[in-house]
């Protein structure tokens, strides 16, 4: 069966049909170079839909799994629970409904909000590609504004968006997901700056009385000393022959490095978390090194070897980045 990766690659294939590579590639050049901006500002101009098409082509497959991820760790939080809706806050060309399609499939309402004109009509576009999933296929793409009273919905996602806002829309747009939707799941990209925009949020979730579900496994106090490092994941991306030839990589993948927070209002009762992974594992002979976010809050280095039993070690070396490890 195909996969939601597959249809979105699809999809974005047939956008690029007829562009020629080199103009496919300046615009993404040009559009990436705003889009590294370091101060917080509206999304890179998009100027037709050549620019579009491109730069959708060259960042929806990031954000794509990048936010998969993320549900993901919900779902697996929640696994008797699916949104009877979702609503897509600055969605542009709807890379977070996409990977709504694919945690959870079949019908439901779909809303993309997005203030870029050009980006909706690329999101539609590509929802009405052949193969496109049910919830994809039926969206409704709407321009809005930030600021503008939120509809409320079941599950609520803001990707790659907190960084395009100066720092009071950054709070007053948490505050109104938080007040909108059941769950709440807010991810950007894997930097230090996007992981204090993340615990920020964090902070703003728990204070309007959502429980944190992922990645952290306790609503304490982030345990990470702000500059010593920054909590963040990664997402293993398929390089495209745009990829390549703008970036010049010569490996088929590349990771995209994420900060996430995934919220529930009113969650049942769970089962008791496990530690989780903050870090990519380390192994060495005999030995897994993993950093470990802990239910009670601490962060601790823990170091598995063959004499915890070859169950436990084999886990450990077969643990990912981000993943539990119940056995600490």
């Amino acid at each position: 069966m195909t996969s939601t990766s597959d249809q979105l690659r699809a999809a974005l294939d047939g956008l690029l049909d007829g562009l020629p590579p080199s103009r496919a590639a300046g615009a993404v050049e040009r559009l990436m170079a705003g889009y590294r901006g370091t101060t917080p500002g509206p999304a890179p101009v998009l100027r037709d839909r050549a620019d579009a098409a491109a730069y959708a082509a060259y960042r929806m497959p990031a954000t794509f799994e990048a936010v998969s991820a993320a549900l993901a760790e919900l779902a697996a939080r929640l696994p008797d629970w699916a949104p009877s809706d979702q609503l897509d806050l600055g969605g542009g060309t709807g890379s977070a409904v996409w990977a709504g399609a694919g945690v959870w499939p079949g019908e439901r309402p779909v809303q993309v909000l997005d203030r870029a004109g050009p980006a909706l009509d690329l999101g539609r576009e590509l929802a009405g590609a052949a193969g496109s999933p049910p919830p994809v296929r039926g969206a409704d793409w709407r321009q809005h504004r930030i600021g503008e009273a939120l509809p409320t919905a079941e599950l609520i996602t803001v990707s790659y968006v907190l960084g395009e806002l100066p720092a009071a829309e950054r709070t007053a747009t948490v505050d109104a997901v938080a007040a909108a939707g059941r769950a709440v799941v807010l991810v950007e990209p894997g930097t230090p700056d996007g992981y204090l925009r993340i615990r920020a949020a964090r902070d703003q979730l728990l204070a309007a009385g959502l429980t944190v579900l992922a990645p952290c496994p306790h609503g304490a106090t982030c345990p990470i000393a702000v500059g010593d490092d920054w909590c963040h994941f990664a997402a293993r991306v398929s390089r495209s022959a745009l990829h390549r030839r703008v970036k010049g990589g010569q490996l088929p993948y590349e990771d995209e490095k994420f900060s996430y927070v995934a919220a529930f209002r009113d969650p049942p009762p769970p089962a008791s978390p496990a530690p989780r992974v903050v870090r990519r594992p380390r192994l060495r002979k005999g030995q897994v090194l993993l950093d470990l976010c802990r239910p009670d809050g601490a962060l601790t280095d823990e170091v598995i070897t063959k004499r915890r039993g070859p169950a436990v070690y084999r886990q450990a070396r077969d643990t990912a980045w981000g993943g539990s490890f119940p056995e600490a």
